[in-house]
């Protein structure tokens, strides 16, 4: 399986910090967190990765020129933005018929990859989509879901003031093939995954829980509390595994 990692954004809402560094290089504990994704992947199996570029590109060509991880990490440059489906379109190629595993690199997150693979792979007919959720302490901020007992998506919530719960959409996904070929049905180079793509796949959608860690880094505040979240999230997993 191949993996996108979505590295391109503006990052302003991280502003005066990414004046001058890209989003994805932001540092939560003295480690990029791009960093946390190459090695998260890497340990998960993942091979082949593909990270698309936009703002100060240089930088993040240089970083993963140092990378040390055993896989084969691609670049491509996008000039103006094409949207996350736009993106998977414009590379449809490199990731042949095969799925896809779709991350946003400005989230920080800790889960088991090899289980959310096996959560894809394992999905009922007519389930195109596996997406990761996590459950938020700020669910007004972000896409609510509401899920059947079999764990597929029935109905988003995005960023409404009363959300009817806090189980959120992670913005980690499996795509099947079919799901490009959707994309290219529409005939458009710009294509929103969120606006665009998911609504068409409601009751299509699987998911499978990240019960460890994971928060979207994408203010100051955000940024400070991951400092101290991401390392306690650790040590009680190594607790829960030991017990």
């Amino acid at each position: 399986m191949r993996a996108l990692l979505l590295a391109a954004g503006l990052g302003t809402r991280l502003r005066p910090i990414t004046n001058q560094i890209p989003k994805c290089l932001v540092k939560i504990n003295g480690r990029p967190l791009l960093d946390y994704w190459l090695e998260l992947l890497s340990l998960g199996g993942v091979k082949q990765v593909l990270v698309n570029l936009h703002y100060l590109p240089d930088a993040v060509e240089s970083f993963l020129g140092q990378s040390s991880y055993p896989m084969e990490i691609s670049t491509v440059y996008e000039n103006s933005l094409l949207g996350t489906a736009g993106t998977i379109l414009k590379n449809r190629e490199y990731f042949g018929r095969g799925p896809v595993m779709l991350i946003h690199a400005d989230n920080l997150s800790k889960f088991d990859v090899r289980a959310f693979v096996d959560r894809y792979e394992r999905r009922a007919d007519g389930i195109e989509i596996t997406m990761m959720t996590f459950h938020t302490d700020a669910p007004e901020t972000c896409g609510i879901v509401e899920l059947d007992d079999q764990g597929v998506v029935q109905a988003f919530h995005e960023k409404v003031a009363r959300p009817p719960g806090n189980l959120a959409n992670g913005a980690v996904y499996i795509l099947s093939p079919k799901v490009i070929d959707f994309i290219a049905s529409l005939n458009k180079d710009v294509v929103d995954f969120s606006l665009e793509v998911l609504p068409h796949y409601m009751g299509r959608i699987n998911t499978y829980h990240n019960g460890i860690y994971h928060r979207d880094i994408g203010t100051v505040e955000s940024l400070t509390a991951a400092q101290t979240e991401y390392p306690l999230a650790l040590a009680r997993r190594a607790l829960d595994v030991l017990h």
